[in-house]
């Protein structure tokens, strides 16, 4: 992954709030059935109604948020969960801080 095309992944006003909200999953979201908020992420569906959105165009955000390496994606039975993925997220910010 090019650090333009990391970039490019931030320059979006739902995905930097879906990586605000997985930062702190207990805070933004509701205790989960299946999944653990901070060991396995928050499932997609609560992440779509949380924004308003429909599941095909969530997954076409976090579909660039993965291939960025900025989340990481977990199946559980037939639900995809979503988590940060904090190295990357630390290699970010001292990209960033670098420019």
């Amino acid at each position: 992954m090019q650090e333009v095309d990391l970039i490019k992944a931030l320059a979006n006003e739902r995905r930097l709030a879906i990586l605000g909200w997985l930062k702190e999953p207990h805070v933004h979201f509701p205790p989960q059935i299946d999944g653990d908020l901070a060991e396995d992420g928050v499932c997609a569906v609560l992440i779509a109604e949380k924004l308003g959105i429909s599941q095909a165009t969530l997954s076409e955000h976090m579909r660039i948020l993965v291939h960025a390496g900025l989340v990481r994606p977990k199946r559980i039975k037939q639900w995809i969960f979503y988590k940060r993925d904090e190295k990357r997220m630390a290699a970010l910010t001292a990209l960033v801080s670098n420019l």
